[in-house]
């Protein structure tokens, strides 16, 4: 006969998946070298399998039913099925849930007793804690699997043996509710940390909920974005009840930075062309069609960005407005590198005239001494430049320079650059960058 695969064995009748599948499954090579699949089951095995476990509830006649050994077992799948359903927040979750725990791969791991547990596929060590029991789970703080100590987002296999580590107190971390993580799989150890984090006294979450957005907030360099705004665009009255659910674990940090970055997207050309002129800006920022190749094609309406001030040499990119044409902005803007909307990008190159003056910021950080600000003045002028503004500010014996020039092109902004950052106590000299 036909030889079988080695590791391409499994008996589902003497463990039956959570849904009561039931089937001996193997593979085996035929005569041409091909794998052949093969699934053998009876009758009763079969219909279950295409039809589902309601197709076995049978009733005689007056209600009675017939003798069935299993039906015990799938009425307490049905009522674990509800409680989980009385954890979970809406009918999206319920789905999801049912979603993760009724897919087709499982993970069939052992305790160190021999004790099988049966999980969704990518389980790990945390779901594995959770299913043998919630308070196993609340105090996991590490595992073993297979003798070794693993991380505790590390994905089981079928046959891992799993040793639960555990703390005599202390609670789940909210990392685990983190998805890009990895900690959790199955919808009943999640909402049991929720329901963890749900116990906890409310003013210390949140505490802990406002930390976490302010850290992810930070993270991407958002500031002044109104935290009312954010708790109403999720839905909650109070400022207070929003970063409960956050330090709930009801709303996660990185859901909300996304929100976030996605409204700022949204409302990218209002923001960026709503910036008012400096005050020393007497020209006007818009360009003549001359100036720049829009997709090798002239004669467009564009203007230079406010926030970014690019001038030629520096590399450049088109953003498509819906009403003031094309914005040109430096490559390495933020307000570019954040954009969503791709499409609305085009490419765009310099048509310079000689005559055309653009501004452009430069930071410089010295040790303060006499004279700083006339050798940086005199600098400027020798490289026949126009400064427009110049904003100083102390930090003890430091002191900050904001100027800011009018130049023609990238190459006479980088010898002034490179002037100023000869002088005497110069410790920084830098392009500014928004954002």
């Amino acid at each position: 006969m036909w030889n079988p695969i080695p590791g391409e064995f499994d008996d589902y009748i003497a463990t039956p998946k959570d849904n009561f599948y039931q089937s001996l499954h193997t593979s085996v090579v035929n005569d041409e070298g091909k794998p052949l699949e093969v699934q053998i089951r009876t009758e009763l095995m079969h219909e279950g399998a295409e039809y589902g476990i309601a197709s076995h509830w049978r009733y005689k006649e007056g209600g009675k039913r017939k003798k069935d050994n299993t039906f015990d077992r799938r009425i307490e799948w049905l009522r674990s099925m509800m409680d989980w359903r009385q954890d979970l927040t809406d009918g999206q979750e319920f789905v999801d849930a049912l979603k993760s725990d009724l897919f087709p791969d499982r993970v069939l791991a052992f305790t160190p007793r021999g004790d099988i547990i049966d999980l969704p596929n990518g389980a790990t060590p945390i779901d594995f804690a959770y299913h043998i029991h919630t308070s196993v789970g609340e105090r996991c703080r590490g595992a073993k699997v297979n003798g070794s100590l693993e991380p505790l987002n590390h994905s089981l296999e079928s046959g891992d043996q799993v040793e639960i580590l555990t703390s005599k107190t202390g609670g789940p971390s909210r990392d685990w509710l983190n998805t890009d993580l990895g900690y959790v799989r199955s919808a009943r150890a999640r909402e049991k940390i929720r329901g963890w984090f749900r116990k906890q006294a409310r003013n210390q979450n949140i505490v802990t909920g406002r930390s976490v957005v302010e850290r992810e907030l930070q993270k991407l360099n958002i500031v002044g974005f109104s935290m009312e705004k954010i708790a109403t665009i999720f839905g909650y009255q109070s400022i207070e009840d929003f970063f409960a659910a956050v330090g709930y674990g009801d709303v996660h940090g990185q859901t909300v930075v996304n929100r976030v970055v996605e409204l700022l997207q949204r409302k990218f050309e209002q923001e960026v062309e709503a910036l008012p002129p400096p005050e020393y800006a007497k020209h006007d920022l818009s360009i003549e069609s001359s100036e720049v190749s829009v997709s090798g094609t002239r004669g467009l309406l564009t203007h230079l960005a406010r926030c970014c001030h690019p001038v030629p040499g520096d590399e450049i990119m088109g953003y498509t407005t819906r009403v003031r044409g094309v914005t040109i902005h430096r490559k390495d803007c933020p307000n570019i590198l954040r954009v969503r909307e791709r499409d609305r990008l085009i490419s765009v190159e310099w048509r310079t005239k000689p005559d055309k003056l653009y501004p452009v910021t430069v930071l410089i950080e010295a040790f303060d001494r006499e004279g700083l600000l006339r050798d940086i003045s005199t600098v400027v002028a020798d490289e026949k430049v126009n400064m427009l503004d110049v904003a100083t500010s102390n930090k003890g014996h430091e002191v900050h320079v904001k100027v800011t020039l009018e130049v023609s092109d990238l190459s006479q902004f980088s010898r002034v650059l490179n002037r100023v950052e000869e002088l005497t106590n110069i410790t920084k000299v830098q392009r500014y960058r928004p954002g």
